[in-house]
């Protein structure tokens, strides 16, 4: 069990060392979301109280982690994880009485305008929030001064400017690496909107290495996976940094 172990990062990510390691990789759905999350959470000010939406929140580890570590009340809302399987974690968890399930799409999301004092999005902003148009939907249900903060797969150069997707990344994800950017590419396209002041904007440094210790350890806990783990593995050993990283973005709406 030397991958899992591997997990426990205290020096690095001190909140997230207090989860077992087995219990986040048994609700894998991408790269660790704890990790990402706390990293993220350094540029945001979330406080007791605040109500924050966890926009695609998969099986919930990061909405425990919020509710948790912040004391905020939490409203999970992913498309693909049926609502009472999210609320099965919650109560396992001990904060079902802090977060709220929620079945729904992201360009139709169910609830008022201006209700949330923060959104964020770990490892799925990527799927729904490229498009031009949809930071001014998004925004839409901030309190004004609310914040928003994402954590996407990111790039260290612009596959425009690169001319080709690198072999290496397009032999796992295809186009969809199109949908990957450069932190600064994503405050250039928040930023001139004017509808967000952007307050950070930034790649991980060590963010592809954190996705290969994540996705070994998944490898050897959940052998059902073998396939997809077995080919991210691959990536990003030969990646090695090059292109690979995490893009952090945070912002408050103007």
């Amino acid at each position: 069990m030397t991958a899992l172990k591997n997990l426990h990062r205290p020096d690095v990510y001190p909140r997230s060392s207090h989860y077992d390691p087995a219990w986040v990789v048994g609700l894998d759905m991408g790269p660790h979301p704890l990790w990402l999350l706390e990293d993220l959470s350094r540029d945001l000010d979330l406080k007791p109280g605040m109500r924050v939406l966890d926009l695609g929140s998969g099986m919930g580890a990061t909405s425990v982690f919020l509710a948790g570590e912040f004391g905020v009340e939490v409203v999970a809302a992913d498309l693909w994880v049926a609502a009472d399987t999210a609320k099965e974690v919650f109560r396992e968890a001990g904060v079902a009485d802090r977060v709220l399930a929620v079945n729904a799409e992201a360009h139709a999301l169910p609830f008022e305008k201006e209700s949330f004092d923060a959104i964020v999005s770990i490892d799925s902003y990527e799927y729904f929030g490229t498009a031009d148009s949809y930071l001014a939907y998004i925004t839409s249900f901030l309190k004004p001064g609310g914040q928003l903060g994402i954590a996407t797969p990111g790039m260290t150069a612009e596959i425009r400017d690169l001319g080709a997707i690198p072999p290496h990344i397009k032999a796992l994800v295809g186009w969809e690496a199109l949908a990957w950017h450069t932190a600064e590419w994503w405050r250039f396209q928040w930023e001139i909107t004017e509808l967000v002041t952007v307050t950070s904007a930034r790649l991980q440094p060590g963010g592809w290495n954190d996705w290969l210790l994540w996705t070994r350890a998944c490898l050897e806990h959940r052998p059902e996976g073998r396939d997809a783990a077995e080919r991210t593995i691959a990536m990003l050993e030969a990646d090695q940094g090059e292109f690979l990283s995490f893009a952090l973005v945070s912002a408050r709406r103007t």
